[in-house]
């Protein structure tokens, strides 16, 4: 029985250890801001990007943009583009760059960047108005914005 277990432990761990995350300042971008190289070398899961896109304590992307398939959630916004049709208008580098960091396309955007953890002008640790005591964390995981991208890439012009 032991034996099983370890034998399990090292399978799993031996498994985790090729799926490994990009750090945020490893990420390589293009001339135009979009990354190349998948953030963990798995493929992202669109059921679970949906859910990170309409989550609001996660990605609340639809605070900014509509996205008519997830039409169920309230409060679409209208800052950003509408989403509809984002999987033809952007290819899957030019997607995983804009969810990992707008500003490399888009000079002076609100969009937050989504995989950085360092580079900021001034962030507050929450409401305190205050700096953070704390190192910064993405918003999202590697995994989450390989999840994103691939519900993106799902939208398409009808």
């Amino acid at each position: 029985m032991k034996l099983r277990q370890l034998t399990l432990v090292c399978v799993m761990t031996g498994g985790a250890a090729l799926a490994a995350e990009t750090d945020p300042r490893d990420v390589k971008y293009d001339d135009y801001g979009g990354i190349e190289a998948s953030l963990t070398g798995i493929a992202g899961d669109a059921a679970n990007g949906a859910i990170i896109v309409g989550d609001k304590s996660k990605g609340n992307c639809v605070a900014c943009h509509e996205v008519t398939a997830l039409a169920e959630i309230p409060f679409h916004g209208e800052v950003g583009p509408m989403l509809d049709g984002a999987g033809d208008r952007w290819s899957e580098v030019e997607l995983r760059g804009l969810v990992a960091n707008a500003k490399l396309t888009f000079d002076g955007t609100v969009m937050p960047a989504f995989y950085k953890d360092e580079g900021y002008i001034r962030p507050g640790d929450a409401y305190t108005g205050k700096a953070p005591i704390a190192p910064l964390t993405p918003i999202l995981t590697a995994q989450e914005i390989e999840d994103v991208v691939a519900f993106l890439a799902t939208l398409k012009e009808e």
